[in-house]
C-alpha cells in the first residue's frame, strides 16, 4: 500500500459460488500468478492461504470471509474469498454488500448448483456486477456450453462466452479469446504443478477456426444489443473494432446487462491470466459504480457519498472479527474520504465517539501496517470497541448512516451449558465475542425452560462455533436440543375453593376463598378479576390472593407447563379478624386455583409457526409429503414459473432439524422461514410422549 493507486485502477472484487466449485483454489492460483505468494497452497492438503483457520483445513471448506490486496497489471485487486456453504451465507451477505463486482466460480460438470442460485440473487440484491468462470475444465464429464446454458436457464441471466476453450476434459489445455483472436496456450497440457505453467500466446488454431468465428459472431451480436450506436453500425455492415467492442462490453457488464463467461481449471493453473486479465477490463472500480446512498439522521434526507479523497469520511464496518495477536479487529469498506491512524471519527449508528488505532491491510489472517487509508478500498482497524457489523465511521463534517447488510434469522437452534462451574463465565464470554462476530449467531436465555438457547442457520454452522468455543476460548461445554415451551389452560368452566387454616396454640392462619374459573380465547393471557359482594372479604387481602393465583399459575397439573388464557374472579371468603394475614390469603389462592385447573379438563398447548418453504416444482411433492409427517396443515400452494411457495401451519418442536431434512430432499435447492402464530392443543395421540418428555 504504500504506493498510491488512483482510483479508477482499484478494484474490489470477490469469489462467490456453491460449496466445492473452486473458489478458494481459483484465489490461490490469482495470488500465485500475481506474486503475492510464491508457494500454492492446495485445499485438499490443508495449505491454502486463504482458508487459515483450523476447522477450515481440517474440513476443506471455507468458512469465514477472508481478505487480501494483490496487485495486476499496475492495478490494486482487493479480494474478498467467500465461503459455499449455505450455512455461512451471512458472510457472503456482508462481503457483498461491500463489493463493487464478482467472480460467480461455476463447476464444468455440475453447472449452476443451489448455492450458486442463492448467491446469484445476493448479487442481484446488491446489484453487483458480476463475471463467470467455468471451473474444473479438465475433468471427465465437463462442459463449457451446457454450463453456460444452465446459467441462462435457472439464474435468468444474460451470459456471453468471451472465451473458447481449446480442448475438453483430459486434453483441456488453454483458450481463444473471442474479442482480440489470441489463443493462451500452456504446453504443459493437462498434467503439472501450477507453479510450472507458463502460458504461450498464439493465433487462434485452424481446427478451431469455425467454432471461434460461431463464438465471435454470438459474442459481437449481444454486446451491440446494448449500445444503440454499435448496432446501428453493425446493421450497416460496418467492422467493428476489438478495443470498442471491448469498452461496450465492460459498460454492458457494469450496468449488470451482460454476464461475460470464461473458462479454465485452477487446479492445474489453466486460464487464471486471462482471468486476471478480465477482472481489470471488465469489472468496476470504485468510481465506475453509482454513488453510495446514505441517510441523514438529523433531517432523514438522502445523501450521496462519491468516491473522493477529498470528501468527509463515510465508511461502513461490514465484519468483526477477534484476532489472537491483535486483539478486536473491524473490517472497513471507505466510500468516500479518507482515515489515518490515531484519528478521531464517530460512530454515526450508536452516536458514539471512537478513536481508530492501527491500520491494518489483511492477507487472510496476516496483518501490514498501514499509515492511511483512501476512498474505495478495504482495510481492518484496530480501536474500535463499541462499533460492530453494519455500523457507520464518519466525522463531524457529514453525519451519515450507510445502509447495513441484510442478514437472514437463524433457523436451527440447540441448548449449551457449560461441563463445569469453572466454565461457565468463559463460555458467556466466549458466546458474546462470536455473536458480536456473527449477526447470524444468537444467543438468548430461555427462563422457561432455564437454558441457553444459541441459535444460527444450520447444524454445521453451529457446530464449526462449538469447536472454536473449545479451540479458541478453552470452554468445554454440553450442546443438546432445546426444550419446546408448551403451556396448558382448561377447557370448561369451574368453581374451586381455596382453605388455607392453621391452629398451632397461639397466633394462627385463616384464609378462605372462592373462585369462578373460565377459558379464554388463544392468546388472552390471564385476566385477574374482583366480584366480591357487600364486606365479605376486606380489600386488602385481595393482592395477596391475586400475587398467590398467579404464582400457582406457573405450574400447570398435567405437565408443569405455565398456565394461560384464563380469567380467574375472586367471588367470595371469609376472613378472622386475628388469624387472617396476606400470607394465608395467598396460599389460599395458590390452592383454589390448582383444585380448579385439576377439575377444569386441562390441556397441553403446542406453539404453532406459519411455516413458508420456497421449493423447486419438482420437488413439491417431496415437501408436502414430509410436511404430512410433521403434522402440518398446509394453507396455500402459489407459484410462479418453476418455483413453489408452501405456506403451512406446523407445530414448533416439529421443525426442529427441518433445516437437514429439507436440504436432503430438495438437494438444498428450497429454503424455509418460520414465524410463531399462537398456541393449540396438541392432539390426545401424541399427548402422553410429551407429557412424559415433561
Amino acid at each position: 500500500m504504500a504506493v498510491s493507486f488512483p482510483i479508477n485502477k482499484t478494484r474490489n472484487i470477490g469469489f462467490i459460488a456453491h460449496i466445492d466449485a473452486g473458489k478458494t483454489t481459483v484465489t490461490e492460483r490469482v495470488l500465485f500468478v500475481t506474486g503475492r505468494i510464491h508457494k500454492v497452497g492446495e485445499v485438499d492438503e490443508g495449505t491454502t492461504t486463504m482458508d487459515w483457520m483450523p476447522q477450515e483445513r481440517e474440513r476443506g471448506i471455507t468458512i469465514t470471509a477472508a481478505a487480501t490486496t494483490t496487485y495486476w497489471r499496475d492495478y490494486r485487486v482487493n479480494i474478498i474469498d467467500t465461503p459455499g456453504h449455505v450455512d455461512f451465507t451471512a458472510e457472503v451477505e456482508r462481503s457483498l454488500r461491500v463489493l463493487d463486482g464478482g467472480i460467480v466460480v461455476l463447476d464444468a460438470v455440475a453447472g449452476v448448483q443451489p448455492q450458486s442460485e442463492t448467491v446469484w440473487r445476493q448479487a442481484d440484491t446488491y446489484q453487483v456486477p458480476r463475471i463467470c468462470f467455468v471451473n474444473k475444465m479438465d475433468r471427465v464429464g465437463a462442459s463449457y456450453e451446457r454450463t453456460i446454458e444452465s446459467m441462462r436457464r435457472r439464474l435468468k441471466a444474460n451470459p456471453v462466452a468471451i472465451q473458447v476453450p481449446v480442448g475438453e476434459e483430459a486434453t483441456f489445455c488453454g483458450v481463444i479469446d473471442v474479442l482480440s483472436g489470441q489463443a493462451t496456450i500452456y504446453p504443459n497440457g493437462s498434467h503439472g504443478p501450477a507453479e510450472v505453467l507458463a502460458p504461450e500466446q498464439v493465433p487462434v488454431p485452424p481446427e478451431y477456426q469455425d467454432v471461434f468465428q460461431r463464438y465471435r459472431q454470438a459474442m459481437i451480436e449481444k454486446i451491440v444489443d446494448t449500445d444503440e450506436k454499435l448496432l446501428i453500425r453493425y446493421l450497416e455492415g460496418e467492422e467493428l473494432g476489438e478495443e470498442e467492442l471491448r469498452q461496450a462490453l465492460r459498460r454492458a457488464t457494469i450496468q449488470r446487462s451482460l454476464v461475460p463467461v470464461l473458462c479454465g481449471s485452477a487446479t492445474s493453473g489453466k486460464g487464471i491470466h486471462p482471468l486476471l486479465d478480465a477482472i481489470i477490463d471488465y469489472l468496476p472500480s470504485p468510481a465506475d459504480v453509482p454513488p453510495v446512498e446514505g441517510i441523514d439522521p438529523k433531517t432523514q434526507q438522502t445523501v450521496l457519498c462519491f468516491p473522493d479523497d477529498s470528501a468527509p469520511l463515510a465508511a461502513l464496518a461490514f465484519k468483526v472479527a477477534t484476532d489472537p495477536f491483535v486483539g478486536r479487529l473491524v473490517y472497513l469498506r471507505v466510500y468516500s474520504g479518507k482515515i489515518k491512524t490515531g484519528a478521531s471519527v464517530i460512530n454515526v449508528t450508536k452516536d458514539h465517539r471512537e478513536r481508530m488505532g492501527r491500520l491494518l491491510q489483511m492477507h487472510a489472517n496476516h496483518r501490514e501496517e498501514l499509515e492511511d487509508i483512501s476512498a474505495g478500498n478495504i482495510c481492518a482497524a484496530v480501536g474500535l470497541k463499541n462499533t460492530f457489523t453494519g455500523d457507520t465511521i464518519t466525522t463531524e463534517l457529514r453525519p451519515i448512516i450507510l445502509e447495513p447488510p441484510r442478514f437472514p434469522q437463524p433457523v436451527v437452534s440447540v441448548a449449551i451449558e457449560p461441563k463445569t462451574r469453572a466454565d461457565q463465565d468463559k463460555l458467556t464470554d466466549a458466546l458474546r465475542k462470536l455473536s458480536d462476530e456473527d449477526p447470524t449467531f444468537v444467543v438468548r436465555f430461555n427462563p422457561e425452560t432455564a437454558q441457553t438457547i444459541m441459535s444460527g442457520m444450520g447444524e454445521l454452522h453451529l457446530e464449526v462455533l462449538v469447536d472454536r468455543m473449545r479451540r479458541e476460548f478453552g470452554v468445554a461445554a454440553h450442546v443438546g436440543s432445546p426444550r419446546v415451551s408448551y403451556r396448558e389452560a382448561i377447557t370448561c368452566p369451574v368453581r374451586s375453593e381455596g382453605r388455607f387454616i392453621r391452629q398451632t396454640g397461639g397466633h394462627g392462619q385463616y384464609g378462605h376463598i372462592w373462585l369462578e374459573l373460565e377459558p379464554l380465547e388463544r392468546g388472552s393471557g390471564i385476566v385477574f378479576e374482583v366480584g366480591l359482594k357487600g364486606g365479605s372479604l376486606p380489600r386488602e387481602y385481595v393482592p395477596a390472593v391475586e400475587a398467590g393465583v398467579r404464582q400457582a399459575l406457573d405450574s400447570g397439573p398435567l405437565a408443569g407447563y405455565p398456565v394461560v388464557d384464563l380469567k380467574v374472579i375472586l367471588v367470595d371468603g371469609t376472613y378472622h379478624p386475628v388469624d387472617s394475614s396476606e400470607l394465608a390469603f395467598r396460599s389460599a389462592g395458590m390452592i383454589a386455583i390448582r383444585d380448579g385447573v385439576r377439575r377444569g379438563k386441562p390441556v397441553l398447548l403446542e406453539p404453532i409457526a406459519q411455516l413458508e418453504v420456497v421449493t423447486s416444482g419438482e420437488f413439491l411433492g417431496d415437501v408436502l409429503g414430509d410436511l404430512g409427517t410433521r403434522r402440518a396443515l398446509i394453507r396455500n400452494i402459489e407459484g410462479e414459473g418453476d418455483t413453489q411457495v408452501v405456506v403451512a401451519m406446523i407445530p414448533l418442536g416439529e421443525t426442529f432439524a427441518y433445516t437437514t431434512r429439507l436440504r436432503s430432499i430438495t438437494r438444498g435447492r428450497a429454503s424455509f422461514t418460520t414465524e410463531f402464530r399462537n398456541y393449540q392443543p396438541v392432539p390426545e395421540s401424541i399427548l402422553k410422549t410429551i407429557i412424559n418428555l415433561g
